[in-house]
């Protein structure tokens, strides 16, 4: 048996053939080459070549790489869709850049113009690139694979015995063979044609479907989805409409109805954390226990709310994103009656909780000459208070160990009733005035659990009760899009993974009767591209055929034959047949991207 050739030699014009058998072994587009003497293209002409730019792979490829980098500004500037607090914080503090920011719409990137152009022609050359190259494919699974060239011998990889066996036993033997390897394989002629590696092309459709599933489940999720922020403390409950949201934001073809009807209660949050060593105040647990109901009459049940463990209900998840303290306070007027007795949510400052807010006081309390004012208290609080020594009110751990509240107050008009929104976390203090303590400073004072702060000239009183509340601050989403963004994710990894270590290759098996009678079998191989692994099948599959058609020796040149003891040569031996290079005028090799374009 010969060798198993390679051979890296161009093609010579009586080997046209070889085109055929060489083609479609992909579905890309084949370019026509420039001519000199092109005529004027007019406006189809020029209509039909941009089609054709837009619709190529390196042009889908930009378009891609351009949304990733059209992307980056949205990360790093403040988007008014996201934070309108810190895209209000970055206009105050560049007066030059804001206004060319608000021109350009990087304030608002993904709804930008120039945004939403990358994306839809991303969507259409993606869609122009897939659809011909989809029914080419269709095309060539519906077909047989082509015949073989007239002379093997000029192939990348080929290889060629002599054997006693009859023709028609050989191809007989290889279609089985071939079969039998999960090739797809037909007889033609005194050959047998052989074609496998098709997922390449279907994991390289299917990875560009993959893409356009997530683009349109990206489009579809910021179109529809909705997402808002609650701050529930133990005890409270919350129901999803849109006036019970802290903050909510909504895709531009979201409506309130397409809110997903339920409620639940928080009963209890739970936080425990490292007391020692170099993670000490690491959260060790935190996950709140709530009952909630899907619908107006639905049955109540049970949950925990995790973090990265959300409560899914229909469409919506209900994310566990935030943690602080609500001290409880009593504020009574100077008569002793309680005009404020509530949980105060105070917003986390760091990591051990030291935190701040308000005590807003605006309905029901009287000054000490009856006339009606408005109360407000500037809270800081930590759960564990360093003690005077320490000279700072920073929390040294994020546990209840030593709680302590600091008040300063004030009494006026609060503007609540001007119809602009306030936070109840801040205080607007233009028409509020000091409560002066007996050195005519602020009044101020730390409190413990229990402890009370007297407002001077009869003005009231406030407590900072021993029951000290948990919040939790959730996060529910809905995003319809993103089933199918993940699945078309996973999709385009595995047609990633498919276009990329699969290999479209054809092998050929001829069988034909010599001169002298004895059957001479033409073994060949061709890749879409170079590899070793088309000689290594060749090989393999030559080795299996030889033991169904063995070899017989090799005429003597003189027309005689070989000595009996010298033993044929075996393909499957060590070091009977090789991989060699070959720069002989006869046995001229085609690599397979030149076979491709002929």
């Amino acid at each position: 048996m010969s060798d198993t050739t390679t051979d890296t030699s161009t093609q010579t014009g009586d080997d046209q053939e070889l085109g055929a058998a060489g083609s479609q072994l992909s579905t890309a587009p084949v370019e026509d080459s420039p001519s000199p003497d092109l005529p004027s293209l007019g406006v189809i002409g020029w209509a039909r070549w941009f089609w054709r730019q837009l619709t190529s792979m390196r042009v889908a490829l930009l378009l891609l790489l351009l949304l990733s980098l059209a992307a980056i500004p949205g990360s790093l500037i403040p988007q008014t869709g996201i934070n309108e607090a810190q895209v209000a914080d970055f206009r105050e503090r560049h007066d030059v850049l804001a206004p060319v920011y608000d021109k350009l719409g990087l304030f608002n990137v993904y709804s930008s113009v120039w945004f939403s152009a990358i994306y839809i022609l991303l969507f259409v050359s993606l869609i122009g690139c897939i659809v011909p190259r989809t029914w080419q494919f269709v095309g060539q699974l519906r077909s047989r694979p082509p015949g073989a060239p007239r002379r093997l011998t000029r192939l990348p990889a080929h290889t060629t015995w002599r054997t006693s066996a009859d023709p028609e036993e050989v191809r007989e033997a290889a279609l089985a063979m071939l079969r039998k390897r999960r090739f797809r394989a037909h007889a033609v002629g005194d050959a047998v044609a052989a074609e496998k590696g098709y997922l390449r092309e279907l994991g390289n459709l299917a990875f560009h479907l993959a893409l356009i599933v997530m683009l349109i489940a990206f489009a579809w999720g910021q179109l529809f989805k909705s997402e808002g922020n609650k701050i529930v403390v133990e005890g409270d409950g919350f129901s999803n409409t849109l006036t019970q949201y802290d903050d909510f934001k909504s895709g531009n073809l979201f409506t309130n109805d397409e809110l997903e009807p339920f409620s639940f209660d928080v009963k209890e949050f739970t936080g425990t954390y490292e007391r020692t060593g170099p993670n000490r105040g690491t959260p060790r647990t935190y996950e709140t226990e709530v009952t909630y109901t899907e619908g107006a009459d639905g049955e109540e049940k049970n949950a925990l709310i995790k973090v990265n463990k959300p409560l899914e209900i229909g469409d919506a998840k209900v994310y566990l994103v935030s943690h602080g303290y609500a001290p409880v306070v009593t504020v009574r007027d100077g008569k002793g009656e309680i005009v404020y007795q509530d949980a105060v949510p105070l917003l986390p400052l760091d990591n051990n909780v030291t935190s701040n807010g308000v005590v807003k006081v605006l309905d029901g309390y009287r000054n000490p000459q009856g006339k009606k004012e408005q109360l407000g208290f500037q809270a800081f609080f930590v759960p564990t208070f360093g003690g005077s020594a320490s000279g700072t009110m920073l929390s040294q751990f994020p546990a209840l160990d030593y709680p302590v509240l600091a008040l300063n107050a004030y009494h006026g008009d609060l503007k609540a009733d001007s119809g602009i929104p306030q936070s109840v976390y801040q205080m607007d203090k233009t028409k509020m005035k000091e409560f002066k303590d007996a050195d005519g400073e602020l009044l101020k004072k730390l409190l413990t659990p229990g402890e009370t702060m007297t407002l001077p000239g009869g003005a009231g009183s406030i407590t900072f009760e021993k029951d000290i509340k948990e919040w939790a601050g959730f996060q529910v989403v809905q995003e319809p899009g993103g089933g199918w963004a993940l699945g078309g994710a996973l999709a385009a990894i595995g047609g990633l993974a498919a276009s990329l270590f699969v290999q479209r290759r054809r092998v050929w098996v001829r069988a034909v009767r010599g001169d002298d009678g004895v059957t001479v079998v033409e073994m060949a191989g061709l890749g879409r591209s170079e590899s070793a692994k088309v000689p290594e099948e060749l090989g393999d599959l030559a080795g299996t055929l030889y033991e169904r058609a063995p070899g017989v020796p090799d005429p003597e040149p003189d027309g005689t034959p070989e000595p009996d003891g010298a033993p044929p040569e075996d393909p499957g031996a060590p070091g009977a047949s090789g991989t060699t290079t070959s720069t002989d005028t006869d046995s001229q090799a085609v690599p397979a991207e030149g076979a491709e374009q002929q």
